[in-house]
């Protein structure tokens, strides 16, 4: 599991790749809490996320419950058809906007 923080047309981007379970997750929300805390709008880069369990599930909650409650954007950006699918059955697709570009993300944030 690999994180990577940028900034793109002053928005923050986190690129996470890999496996996102009940062992990375914590991993994860540690290395993003700085960048969640400081800013309003914030694309996930999931292009290259290959697993996403219940953990995983369970930390995109967290972070758009974070968001809602300060009115805050959140974007998953290149969710795989399988993640999706999982997302999709279990009712998360309706709390978050998806993009499948990093153009149409910026879009969706503005």
């Amino acid at each position: 599991m690999k994180v990577t923080l940028s900034e793109t047309n002053g928005v923050s981007v986190v690129a996470i790749e890999g496996s996102i379970d009940g062992k990375t997750a914590p991993l994860v929300r540690q290395e993003i809490a700085s960048t969640l805390d400081a800013t309003k709008s914030i694309i996930l880069d999931l292009s290259k996320v290959d697993y996403l369990s219940s953990a995983g599930l369970r930390l995109l909650l967290l972070i758009y419950r974070e968001f809602s409650a300060k009115s805050g954007k959140l974007v998953l950006l290149g969710i795989s058809e399988d993640i999706r699918t999982v997302m999709s059955h279990t009712g998360f697709l309706n709390f978050f906007t998806l993009a499948g570009t990093l153009p149409e993300a910026l879009q969706a944030i503005s």
